[in-house]
């Protein structure tokens, strides 16, 4: 029996099987969970020290925002391209390959700070997005078999699972310093050692093991369902208007999201610098934010899918305001209300994050999915990198203060559009 034969074979045992098919969807549910637990120690790395790196490097902080600039804009690239891998092979060869560059674009960060050459830097910057962009791509994996009501749920089990890594990254900042020194290597570079091993282990557990390929197995099902004209439950035929506006309003809450977010806390660290505050306190504040990022997400999920999209959006838009209030009334010496601060920033990205993506996935069909949410996640990373990229001008230009209150501002635009798509739905609807 040759290899599509037995593809075939097996795409036919799940869809003549919901038990297996569930079976396979808790299964996909864990190998996603301990790829983004090494995930997410890769992540840490850009977003702690980037700044502090390009600082050092340049001998200036106006360009602070260069580096997260470049590896958003990396991502971008990046989830255009495992969108598309995704879509044609396979979650397995697209999420894979996007860790596996990560780590080679990680281990060229530490090279760049070897021999102190600023342009190899910006390079590796750019392919070590693609580690970003698959930690964010992998959530979705986790979705491709689940139910309606399950999505919300789904998609913030792949998120919380990431906290285990994103926080312990910026607490070893100390750690790998002093490995990176002990072997004649920059200390801010240490943090990218740890990238590159954390990357690449990710991208071999779901090279290894996302066996049978989710994604596959979900187009299988919904096309023998159409050709059977099997009407399901938990496959909600929608209108084409509704679907394209279900894609654009969650597209909409992921890019202010995450250009909110990524502007705010790009700054944070040269902000605390300035005020004496050292590199532990950084990341302490740092892992901090990375946690309210992500832990709360088994919570949000289980909100989403039971108070709506809708309500979550909303609660991100408040959030993100509350956080721009309290990182700008801060006072310069005051740790505490910076982890506040950074906290609330964290969590209304999470809200959005979670609700956004949960609104792509209800609105997207298995032929077509992973290439539409490869292509919401390029604008996503788009945004990332005009945040980052913006954010050291800006503040040159104002304050820290006058940066994260505009940031909180900017966020409660999502309540109007929010009313608006509700509005416009109901007309369609009636």
């Amino acid at each position: 029996m040759g290899q599509n034969q037995k593809q075939q074979a097996m795409l036919l045992d799940y869809i003549e099987s919901p038990k297996k098919v569930k079976a396979l969807y808790r299964r996909t549910l864990w190998i996603v969970v301990l790829s983004q637990i090494f995930g997410g120690a890769g992540l840490a790395a850009g977003v702690t020290v980037g700044a502090l790196l390009a600082q050092d490097m340049l001998g200036t902080d106006r360009f602070a925002g260069a580096p997260v600039a470049l590896f958003t804009l990396g991502s971008a690239a990046a989830a255009l391209i495992i969108g598309r891998l995704s879509q044609r092979f396979s979650r397995r060869t697209g999420l894979a390959s996007g860790f596996l560059a990560g780590g080679i674009g990680a281990i060229g960060v530490v090279m760049a700070a070897l021999s102190n050459n600023v342009f190899l830097l910006f390079a590796s910057l750019l392919v070590y997005g693609a580690g970003t962009a698959t930690n964010l791509q992998a959530r979705y994996a986790g979705t491709d078999l689940a139910t309606v009501k399950q999505r919300g749920t789904a998609i913030s089990i792949a998120l919380v699972s990431t906290t285990f890594g994103a926080f312990a990254g910026p607490n070893l900042i100390g750690v790998m310093g002093r490995v990176a020194e002990s072997i004649s290597i920059p200390a801010l570079a240490g943090p990218f050692i740890l990238a590159a091993v954390a990357f690449s282990i990710a991208g071999i557990v779901l090279l290894v093991f996302l066996r049978p390929d989710p994604l596959l197995v979900s187009k299988a099902i919904m096309e023998h369902q159409q050709n059977l004209e099997v009407s399901s439950v938990d496959i909600e035929p929608v209108d084409s208007a509704i679907n394209k506006k279900g894609v654009v309003l969650g597209s909409t809450v992921m890019v202010l999201t995450q250009l909110i977010m990524f502007a705010i806390m790009t700054m944070t660290p040269i902000h605390m610098g300035h005020y004496g505050h050292d590199l532990g306190d950084v990341g302490l504040v740092i892992s901090i934010h990375i946690a309210a990022m992500y832990l709360p997400s088994i919570v949000t999920g289980i909100l989403v899918d039971r108070l709506g999209r809708i309500v979550m959006t909303v609660a991100s838009g408040v959030t993100f305001m509350a956080a721009g209030i309290f990182a700008a009334v801060a006072p310069s010496d005051s740790l505490l209300v910076l982890i506040v601060a950074l906290a609330l920033l964290g969590l209304g990205w999470n809200f959005g994050l979670i609700s956004g993506t949960t609104l792509i996935v209800d609105s997207t069909h298995p032929s077509t999915r992973a290439k539409t949410q490869g292509t919401v996640d390029v604008l996503v990373a788009l945004a990332g990198a005009t945040g980052g990229g913006l954010s050291g001008l800006v503040m040159a230009q104002s304050s820290y203060a006058v940066m994260s209150l505009g940031g909180g501002f900017l966020a409660l635009l999502l309540i109007p559009v929010v009313l608006w798509s509700t509005k416009k739905t109901t007309k369609v609807n009636s």
